[in-house]
């Protein structure tokens, strides 16, 4: 462990962590918690927020930010495992502590970390985060979307799968293998997504939304070729189309359609009135799709970088 001065508060510290202990861990969700009560949307990304337990993870390091006296005001993330993109970083101040600096504390030190090379999301665009990227000397270059979409009516046809494919849902320990190669093809150029492991699958699955009836495998000649997996944020009652996946050799058929159509149906059977899901804003042909399934822009999330 470090601990980096932060001038020019005596009262505040950062500690640099590789891993935080179950303590430790404890504080962080619950300013998370407290953060997205008062936000209305989660300052850390879900694959941050598993990251915070289960003891070291190559390329994570942890940022607490807190009082002489211990108490926790703030956090951040840096994350380092992208072997060309520029680490990227997500943070967060208690909200009863804002305006006083510690949001630029937390940035200056994880920028001065990246080695001055640093990607930053700001979730739900908010006008202090946007401040900060810019104090920070960081530009904008990539948008998130979230799209929603009620479920009552759902007046989708019914899916159409190609010839010779079929739908089944995921079984653990026996897809596990088959399902890593196929995201990781499918998603070959997007980072956060293709570079899922055995490790990150098996954190999801041991979440409590995790249900293999609400993930659904599209197979052909016995091998997977495509997946859609849904979610339940059960407090919200919201559905979310998770993640929808088609292997290179077959996209252009009509399966992700098809997919994306079988999991809002399984939402829509669950009794969930709203559906959701994140597609980057430019990639036109996945917008134009989910639009035309009824899906409208419901907020974005931002991502900023440095110049170099």
């Amino acid at each position: 462990m470090t601990t980096d001065p932060v001038a020019p508060a005596p009262d505040r510290r950062i500690q640099t962590l590789d891993e935080l202990t179950d303590e430790q861990a404890r504080q962080v969700i619950g300013l998370l918690t407290d953060a997205a009560r008062e936000d209305g949307v989660h300052a850390v990304s879900e694959q941050g927020r598993l990251q915070l337990r289960g003891g070291h993870r190559a390329g994570i390091r942890h940022f607490l930010l807190s009082r002489a006296d211990g108490m926790l005001l703030g956090y951040a993330q840096l994350e380092d495992t992208d072997p060309v993109e520029a680490p990227a970083a997500e943070l967060v101040v208690h909200p009863s502590h804002r305006g006083q600096g510690h949001g630029r504390a937390l940035g200056s030190a994880v920028l001065n970390a990246s080695g001055k090379r640093l990607r930053v999301w700001a979730h739900g665009g908010r006008s202090a985060a946007r401040h900060l990227a810019q104090v920070l000397g960081l530009t904008l270059f990539r948008e998130l979307r979230q799209l929603r979409r009620p479920l009552s009516p759902l007046d989708i046809p019914e899916p159409v799968l190609p010839e010779g494919v079929s739908i089944r849902t995921f079984v653990s320990g026996r897809d596990d293998t088959a399902w890593l190669a196929v995201n990781a093809a499918a998603f070959a150029h997007h980072p956060e997504q293709g570079s899922l492991t055995q490790r990150d699958l098996a954190d999801r699955e041991a979440e409590s939304w995790f249900d293999p009836k609400g993930f659904f495998l599209a197979e052909r000649d016995g091998e997977l070729i495509g997946f859609h997996w849904t979610k339940v944020h059960a407090e919200e009652r919201l559905g979310e189309v998770y993640v929808v996946g088609i292997r290179p050799d077959a996209q252009g058929g009509g399966l992700g359609k098809a997919l994306t159509a079988t999991g809002l149906r399984h939402l829509a059977a669950a009794g969930l009135p709203t559906a959701m899901l994140y597609v980057d804003a430019d990639n036109a042909a996945a917008v134009t799709v989910y639009e035309r399934l009824g899906f409208t822009t419901h907020g974005v999330d931002l991502m900023y970088r440095t110049e170099s």
